[in-house]
């Protein structure tokens, strides 16, 4: 807005009242940064439209004279002791961001509680209402300065574009590390998932660089999820500041979910509720039990070559092998399968002989290979093995109740001590 603006008199010259009526206004003072922004709205209360306040306007340095604000610092709103109060006021950036902010009872001050981004152009718009009840109108612009020093927090948002199962995790990569619940807090608000049908879900902080979000129970199915970053210009922390996120949409597929009973030697997979299939299998033997609860499908490998020596088998030992392995679909990083397994054929569906992989027939291993995709539910019951981890050696998320997974939340403030993932993992390699 234009300090020269002005009223305009009957006969279209420019006009400046003199006196005051007996019904006083409402000036404001914006403050930013390094100074103080008045804007003030003065009008007949009889007015049917909220008044021009522009000849009542002073600006502070930082605005008239095309000096940048300082993001470090709040914006405040202030009616000066006029008779008047301030009635709502919003403030957005150019990518349409707003700023929250708390008004306080008499209506005489309005300030920021969210911070305001680096390299940022601002409009504040401001309703005021003087003891009449006569309404003012006043909108100021405003620029952020950037820092001299600073570090950018970058996002990349996971998987990749694609559609996936009702178990996929969004996940959320830091280019640097946040320790500070604090900056955490400052991180995770500005990281914001939709989806539609809409769901209620969380970040968890797997580590300093790494989020996870999941909703209470799965992912609708043939749903459209939506991750974006508000984080750009931000203060995290001291000296760091958000950067670039480039936002991502996932679609679901159907819900698929295949369950494991490991002691009845069997697997049944469900589409949508209903049983589309059971198949006989074997999972790992007494020492190379299958890992218990939820997984979920990572990839899909036609052909995988499984050595013993890759998870600490003596080569010639006893339980030794080297295997030519097809139709693989990948539920761990440490090399846990559902794959076919020929040479087990005769103790599929009566006895688990593997190395902890879920073993089939090449025909039904086919089958799930080509009925599967990444992001469905695999899950194993029933086997003597460890539960499943929650992180580090695939998506083992689900295998935490939702208030443990909230905990994981800097937003929420029961966290319970030392119930930290980096507390819990504890990656263990899985055979074939």
């Amino acid at each position: 807005m234009s300090p020269s603006a002005s009223s305009r008199s009957a006969d279209g010259g420019t006009a400046r009242p003199r006196n005051r009526t007996a019904v006083s206004c409402t000036a404001l003072m914006v403050v930013i940064g390094v100074g103080v922004t008045a804007c003030g709205s003065d009008g007949h209360p009889l007015s049917a439209e909220p008044y021009d306040a522009a000849q009542d306007v002073s600006f502070s340095a930082a605005v008239s004279d095309g000096k940048k604000a300082d993001p470090d610092k709040p914006l405040e709103v202030i009616a000066k002791d006029s008779g008047g109060r301030i009635t709502d006021v919003t403030a957005t950036d150019a990518a349409g961001r707003y700023v929250a902010g708390e008004l306080s009872a008499d209506g005489g001050r309005w300030h920021s509680t969210s911070p305001l981004a680096a390299g940022a152009h601002y409009t504040v718009r401001v309703s005021t209402e003087d003891e009449d009840g006569a309404p003012g109108r006043e909108a100021v612009d405003f620029e952020t300065g950037v820092p001299r020093t600073k570090k950018r927090l970058d996002v990349t948002f996971g998987p990749d574009k694609g559609t996936y199962g009702v178990g996929q995790p969004v996940t959320a990569e830091l280019s640097a590390p946040v320790k500070d619940r604090a900056a955490r807090a400052v991180v995770e608000r500005a990281l914001k998932v939709r989806s539609q049908p809409a769901v209620q879900g969380a970040w968890h902080w797997v580590d300093d660089r790494n989020l996870h979000y999941r909703p209470m129970e799965y992912w609708p199915a043939h749903a459209t999820i939506t991750a974006r970053s508000n984080l750009s210009g931000i203060k995290v922390a001291e000296r760091l500041w958000g950067g670039r996120a480039k936002p991502l949409t996932l679609t679901t597929g159907d819900r698929m979910e295949a369950v494991t009973d490991a002691a009845a030697h069997s697997m049944t997979v469900y589409r949508n509720g209903e049983v589309i299939n059971t198949l006989p299998v074997t999972t790992g033997k007494p020492g190379f039990d299958t890992r218990n609860g939820v997984k979920v499908v990572l990839g899909k490998e036609y052909f995988v070559r499984m050595r013993g020596t890759s998870i600490g088998i003596a080569e010639g030992s006893a339980d030794s092998y080297d295997l030519p392995v097809y139709y693989a679909t990948r539920v761990t990083w440490s090399g846990e399968y559902v794959h076919a397994a020929p040479w087990s054929t005769g103790s599929q569906g009566a006895a688990n002989v593997s190395h902890g992989c879920t073993g089939m027939s090449t025909a039904n291993a086919e089958w799930f290979f080509d009925t599967v995709r990444a992001g469905d539910i695999v899950k194993v019951v029933n086997s003597d093995g460890d539960m499943m981890d929650p992180f580090g050696n695939g998506f083992g998320d689900w295998n935490l109740t939702w208030d443990s997974w909230r905990k994981g939340s800097a937003l929420v403030a029961d966290t319970t001590e030392g119930s930290t993932p980096e507390d819990r993992l504890k990656l263990r390699p899985e055979p074939a």
